[in-house]
C-alpha cells in the first residue's frame, strides 16, 4: 500500500528563537564544512542552545543555535 507524499514543515522555537529544518541543515553543513555528506542527522538541545549531528554515520561535531 502505497501512501501519499506529506508536506510538512518544521520549527523549532525556543525563548526568542526560531529555526525551521532547512536552517538547521545549512547550520549543519557549515559547521562541518565539507561536502561528503551522503547522511545528515541532526539532533538539537534548546536548553543548551546546541545541535550536534552525524555525518554519514561516522562524523560528529556541533553548532551553537
Amino acid at each position: 500500500m502505497a501512501t501519499a507524499k506529506v508536506n510538512a514543515k518544521i520549527e523549532l522555537q525556543f525563548g526568542d528563537k526560531a529555526i525551521n529544518e532547512e536552517q538547521l541543515i545549512s547550520m549543519a553543513k557549515n559547521a562541518y564544512g565539507k561536502k561528503d555528506i551522503k547522511n545528515l542527522d541532526i539532533y538539537v538541545k534548546p536548553e543548551e542552545s546546541k545541535a550536534y549531528y552525524v555525518v554519514n554515520n561516522d562524523i560528529t561535531g556541533n553548532f551553537d543555535l
